[in-house]
């Protein structure tokens, strides 16, 4: 076995317990000393040594006021390293702008976390009144127009997975929590090359998405807008998942594919 691949699967658990703080504020951004143990299943004395060693590095800074951690300016500053070098934000930015200027409503790109589906890059749309999530948010697969499409379009294991859990959590009255159905609703995706959610993530906001693919026929991520129902519902839906699987192929050639999956101008 070659040396260094041996060495590179070997873990620190300090390190990784000191990852596991810094991940609980991608879902909040002011954490009290309780909530970061309640989400680590770290013990007081051993979360207070590590949150003080983040802090004295710049990572972790205290709001004396409330007793709350917030990210430090070292994040800030690597935040800032990861958007100057990374040339798939580069690509994908400029199309979710025209997309959001076309539509009018906030455009997301959402790529696979495990098993979450996080919230890599966002533009905000024109309406006073709309749909928000914030870039780094980790939110389910099973729920909303952009998880199924990273479900019909990524790693067959990873579908196999969600399909295998014997009740999928509901996070609206409207949520798929029947493995069945939901791999029902994945065929489907994969037929008319879209995916619609009607409020499975947040009540009254539905949503479209469309995939992005690579040179070598593998997903990169998940293009779609959000909205108010009041601004996308079923009058509107074909037309406005027209324009976002222009924006998801024209972004797929970017990345090399010569090959987008059809439309099919259908709901169902």
């Amino acid at each position: 076995m070659n040396p260094k691949s041996k060495e590179s699967s070997r873990h620190i658990d300090v390190v990784l317990r000191a990852l596991d703080i810094l991940d609980c504020f991608q879902q909040k951004s002011e954490l009290t000393l309780k909530e970061i143990i309640d989400h680590t299943g770290l013990t007081r004395s051993r979360a207070m040594r590590l949150l003080g060693t983040l802090e004295s590095r710049g990572y972790l800074m205290i709001d004396y006021r409330n007793h709350k951690y917030l990210l430090g300016v070292k994040t800030g500053i690597l935040g800032n390293a990861f958007e100057q070098t990374n040339p798939m934000e580069v690509i994908i930015r400029p199309v979710l702008k025209e997309l959001a200027g076309r539509t009018g409503e906030s455009a997301t790109f959402y790529v696979i976390d495990n098993k979450d589906r996080l919230v890599f890059a966002r533009e905000e749309g024109t309406h006073a009144i709309r749909y928000s999530v914030r870039e780094g948010q980790r939110m389910p697969l099973h729920a909303g127009a952009s998880g199924k499409v990273l479900l019909a379009y990524g790693p067959a294991e990873l579908l196999s997975d969600i399909l295998s859990t014997e009740q999928l959590s509901a996070i609206t009255v409207h949520t798929i929590t029947d493995p069945e159905i939901l791999r029902q609703e994945i065929e489907a995706v994969r037929k008319r090359g879209y995916a619609l959610s009607k409020s499975e993530n947040v009540p009254d906001a539905n949503a479209i998405a469309a995939p992005v693919i690579d040179h070598s026929g593998k997903l990169v991520g998940s293009l779609g807008i959000a909205a108010p129902v009041h601004r996308l519902n079923d009058q509107n839906f074909v037309e406005r998942a027209k324009i976002v699987m222009d924006a998801s192929a024209g972004l797929s050639r970017q990345f090399g594919c010569v090959d987008e999956p059809p439309f099919h101008g259908t709901l169902g």
